[in-house]
């Protein structure tokens, strides 16, 4: 061990995350990273601890989408690390910054290309990162990583922002540091791009459209994106990860996704489609059965991606805030302001009346977290139907309010993602989750108790997988694998010391149990017993996927 006080690699580690601005971690401890618990302890960097890897790099984006800042999960080696994978690789899809370090079998005991079957070894553990980050590597010696962990989590917040793997042998971790080796200098940033020809697009359009998507809400462009809208009289769509870029009563916000076809229609009618940080995924253009626009103009800090699945006619490559500001002072003011105020409102009575009648419960659901929900709240959905109602049709209040993981899909992501929502001090987070996705990590249970995390759990019971029950008698087959065991999840909360409510359907006890639920200070769990149809929004359901092309 090196003396008490005395410079060595844990302490260059965390030193470097204090100077990333990180105030906060999650994490599981072995006996090969302690020394990093040792280190933050010292540096007065929180490190909550959670019961599963893979919770923690959830816990950490769920912390990164709140905030925007780097969130950080700590793990150990070999099984440890690669329980993160999952996790990562929806961090990854997703946009979210996300430093995972994790311990290696010692330095000393590593043989260049010989697996010698040390405790925890893997032939290459940052190779199994390498296909879900940013960034993969490990360091080589003690007196690199406090420069090591500077160059990550600059990675990982530059933008496009994303997941960065550090590898940290653990015997560097007590080594002493004599001298540190000099963080490299930041990179310089993308030119700013002559915007002649995009307002060239922009003059001739009659029909404007803005698309906007994760990137925008991950620059802060929101008042710049409604500002543009505004001065060209233009609906607005956002994607999934743009949720919350605008408010809901701004007077551009289409309310709802492409996937109704009544907000399909602004699309196929726009002759300009301006792409405000986006990349076309395949869940939120029904898998690229969208036509390819008249006109489409890109927004975006990488090229390649804002050119990957659509054929955009120009590019402007930069950050979306600052590119979308210069574009709302260059384009003159457009009338066509009171044509749009009525088109926004016959599609807001067209989506209320959807969601009424498709799934009366989806649309109390809806109805009791628009009114009941404080502004500062985040709403985390998980890959659930009643996470897919939220996804399409929750009126999200501002940009960092709602998460939800449109990147891999991953089921089970909102509860263990809460835990970082929930611990960043932001406001209550409200995770809204399915009966089979809770218990991916229903141990967390212990984690949220342990550190007192403002947490509501809205768990919806429908006794199994519902989404898939849907599409199996959907497709006239028979239902395995779907219909679940499932535990009386109030008793099993109560176990864990969380108070719970039971409630069957989302009407009036409902809400009762969601506002005590508010009031809570630490965590509370309300279970409800219903069964919903999926939305539009889902893939078996498509319309354009029932269109002849």
């Amino acid at each position: 061990m090196a003396e008490v006080g005395a410079d060595r690699g844990a302490t260059g580690l965390v030193d470097a995350l204090r100077e990333l601005g990180v105030e906060l971690a999650f994490g599981l401890p072995g006996v090969h990273n302690l020394p990093v618990w040792e280190a933050c302890a010292a540096a007065g960097i929180r490190l909550v601890g959670v019961r599963h890897e893979q919770a923690a790099a959830y816990a950490a984006d769920g912390y990164a989408r709140a905030t925007g800042k780097l969130g950080v999960a700590v793990v150990t080696t070999g099984p440890g690390a690669a329980n993160t994978l999952g996790a990562t690789g929806e961090a990854m899809t997703s946009g979210a910054p996300v430093l995972v370090i994790a311990t290696d079998i010692p330095s000393t005991l590593r043989r260049p290309g010989v697996y010698r079957g040390v405790l925890h070894e893997t032939r290459d553990q940052a190779a199994m990162f390498a296909p879900v980050t940013k960034a993969a590597t490990t360091s080589v010696a003690a007196a690199d990583l406090y420069a090591d962990v500077l160059a990550a989590g600059r990675t990982a917040l530059r933008a496009p922002t994303g997941p960065v793997y550090l590898g940290v042998p653990t015997d560097l971790l007590n080594a002493p540091v004599a001298e540190r080796t000099p963080a490299a200098p930041l990179p310089a940033g993308p030119p700013e791009p002559d915007l002649a020809a995009a307002l060239a697009l922009v003059a001739r359009a009659e029909r404007p459209l803005l698309w906007v998507g994760g990137g925008a809400l991950r620059a802060g462009a929101g008042d710049a994106v409604g500002r543009f809208a505004e001065r060209l009289a233009a609906p607005v769509i956002t994607t999934y990860n743009g949720r919350g870029v605008l408010p809901p009563n701004h007077p551009c916000l289409v309310p709802g996704p492409a996937h109704v076809p009544a907000i399909g229609a602004v699309w196929d009618k726009a002759d300009l489609v301006i792409a405000i940080g986006s990349d076309f995924d395949g869940m939120t253009t029904q898998n690229w059965r969208m036509p390819q626009p008249p006109a489409l103009l890109a927004v975006n800090i990488d090229a390649a991606d804002a050119g990957k699945n659509y054929r955009p006619d120009h590019v402007l490559t930069g950050d979306a805030r600052a590119v979308t500001e210069r574009l709302a002072e260059a384009v003159p003011q457009r009338d066509g302001h009171g044509e749009l105020a009525s088109s926004i409102a016959g599609l807001r009575a067209a989506v209320t009346a959807l969601v009424r009648d498709e799934e009366p419960q989806a649309a109390l659901l809806l109805d009791a977290l628009h009114r009941l929900l404080p502004p500062d709240a985040t709403v985390l959905a998980d890959m659930c139907i009643a996470g897919y109602w939220l996804a399409a049709f929750h009126q999200v209040p501002g940009p960092r309010r709602f998460a939800y993981p449109m990147g891999w899909g991953t089921l089970g992501f909102a509860f263990p993602a809460a835990l970082g929502a929930a611990a960043a001090g932001t406001g209550r987070a409200v995770a809204v989750v399915g009966d089979g996705g809770f218990l991916f990590a229903c141990g967390e249970l212990a984690t949220a108790v342990q550190e007192r995390l403002p947490l509501t759990l809205v768990l919806v019971d429908d006794g199994g997988y519902g989404m898939l029950r849907f599409d199996q008698v959907q497709a006239g087959v028979p239902t395995r694998g779907v219909d679940l065991v499932t535990p009386d999840f109030g008793a099993l909360a109560a176990a864990f010391g969380v108070p719970a409510e039971t409630v069957d359907g989302f009407g009036s006890a409902f809400e009762a149990a969601l506002t005590k639920s508010l009031d809570t200070d630490g965590p509370h769990l309300v279970a409800v017993r219903a069964v919903l149809t999926p939305p539009p929004s889902t893939s078996p359901r498509w319309y354009r996927a029932k269109e002849k092309h």
